[in-house]
């Protein structure tokens, strides 16, 4: 179905993540396997845009949200797109087709108070493992990072001299990230301790007992582990530190152009989201505290 050419173009020309890739692969075969299944078809050739459309209807009834099927549908077109181009096929199915639209929803954060007692020592026990966690715990946060950026982050792009760290985001595109003393030091204390168990080796800073590089499972089970201890938060994910770097950086006074850049989003729209969660938050004391709110 050329399927397989198509997510080669994805991973190798575009350079997409192994995990979009992923979410690609199984949006994918999910459509392949309802067409199938549906109407027994087994070329893209043969794909009209009523197939893709009761494809659609099929996800909403099976209560799938709006959000998911929309982006279902951006993978879908982007392969229609890709075969077009190509001129593997004359006519794209999939254009002209729009998704559900689905409500806004605020990324979720957690309060500077519980971020501070997640990277309190008393959380951790005084061992190599713990350490790390650590680490990982302070630098999703302090930096802003994305789970991918944390696991691939190798020693050589930690600059302790400018007090700086070379992130390599999505599509490749690099960012410098300052990093502030405590940081500086956890990392040193980190090095240090790794020097001393024989580990230098390893070019990435993070690492398993393998000593191989962490997979993003790790990671995320290390932050639901702790999280878990600090705050009632319903979302527990490395994202929601991400997340909360951000919205705590608004909430102290910091412009929108310099999250932008913090966070390596490739447009203002993307870091303005952030300022909705500070709206929302000032309406909440506004009418739990004012006599004039109406509640």
């Amino acid at each position: 179905m050329n399927i397989q050419r198509y997510l080669a173009h994805l991973e190798f020309e575009k350079r997409y993540s192994q995990h979009t890739l992923l979410s690609y692969k199984t949006d994918l075969r999910q459509f392949t396997d309802y067409l199938y299944n549906q109407y027994s078809i087994t070329q893209l050739a043969e794909v009209q845009n009523l197939h893709i459309r009761s494809w659609l209807v099929m996800l909403v009834n099976d209560g799938i949200s709006a959000r998911s099927v929309s982006r279902k549908l951006s993978t879908v077109k982007s392969l229609f797109k890709y075969l077009q181009l190509n001129k593997v096929l004359s006519i794209n199915p999939a254009i002209n087709l729009s998704a559900p639209r689905s409500g806004k929803r605020l990324p979720g954060f957690v309060p500077e108070k519980e971020v501070i007692s997640l990277l309190s020592q008393d959380l951790f026990a005084d061992t190599p493992e713990a350490k790390q966690h650590r680490l990982i715990l302070e630098l999703l946060y302090t930096c802003g990072l994305r789970r991918s950026e944390l696991i691939n982050l190798e020693i050589k792009n930690i600059d302790l001299g400018r007090n700086c760290i070379k992130i390599l985001g999505k599509g490749n595109k690099e960012r410098l990230v300052p990093i502030g003393r405590p940081l500086v030091e956890s990392i040193v204390e980190f090095l240090n301790k790794r020097t001393v168990d024989g580990t230098q080796n390893n070019s990435y800073l993070f690492y398993n007992r393998k000593g191989n590089k962490l997979d993003p499972k790790s990671v995320y089970n290390i932050v639901v582990r702790y999280l878990s201890m600090v705050t009632k938060t319903e979302r527990k994910n490395p994202h929601i530190l991400r997340h909360s770097f951000a919205t705590h950086l608004i909430e102290n006074g910091a412009d929108l152009n310099s999250i932008k850049e913090l966070m390596g989003h490739s447009s203002l729209a993307a870091t303005q989201v952030y300022t909705h969660n500070t709206i929302e938050r000032l309406k909440d004391i506004y009418e739990k505290g004012h006599p004039r709110s109406g509640k």
